[in-house]
């Protein structure tokens, strides 16, 4: 088998493996107060930060280059931040909180990618998104939070106890992602979606 024979075989996520996840969630009774529920949209998002952890490995060990790499993350972006439209209001709200998590994973992958690791300390650059956030710069403070993330993708940790200070909004949940890409970097197990 040539090269790119092999490349074309490894695939990272598909349109099938997130519609089996939305299948799954359309049927089931969901309560975020409940732990099975909660359980379900965490490994949701763990299955989509895990498929971006994988395409960052590829990309890190040479078997897939910056070009291929940049696709596969859009790929992987576009299936999963397509509008879900459910009939139950809240199930739609709670995909869309799942979605905005992983918006800055993407943004931080693609950065990671082109640019590498930018300098400087990860509770910084949360502390200057939370600031950003509270100042009503949503822009700024997702940049602060994708160059956190790739400090995460370089091994930096995430300090749980700085996250549980962040107040509630955009950040807290940016940050929520950047948590479940650490997980994925960490310990990519593939999550399983039955």
């Amino acid at each position: 088998m040539t090269e790119d024979a092999d490349e074309a075989v490894e695939t990272f996520y598909s349109e099938e493996r997130w519609q089996n996840w939305i299948s799954r969630i359309e049927e089931e009774e969901l309560d975020p107060e409940n732990e099975d529920s909660a359980r379900l949209l965490i490994n949701l998002q763990d299955d989509a930060a895990i498929a971006v952890a994988k395409v960052l490995s590829a990309y890190e060990d040479g078997r897939i280059d910056e070009d291929r790499a940049l696709d596969e993350l859009e790929d992987v972006r576009e299936i999963v931040l397509t509008e879900v439209d459910f009939e139950d209001e809240d199930k739609t709200m709670l995909i869309d909180g799942v979605q905005t998590s992983l918006v800055p994973v993407f943004y931080a992958a693609e950065e990671y990618v082109v640019g590498g690791v930018v300098e400087g300390n990860l509770d910084e650059y949360i502390d200057a998104a939370a600031d950003a956030e509270a100042d009503e710069d949503l822009d700024a403070a997702l940049g602060y939070v994708v160059q956190a993330g790739t400090r995460i993708i370089d091994g930096d940790r995430l300090d749980i106890d700085l996250v549980e200070n962040i107040e509630y909004g955009l950040v807290s949940e940016w940050v929520n992602g950047l948590d479940s890409l650490q997980s994925a970097i960490q310990d990519p197990e593939v999550v399983e979606e039955d």
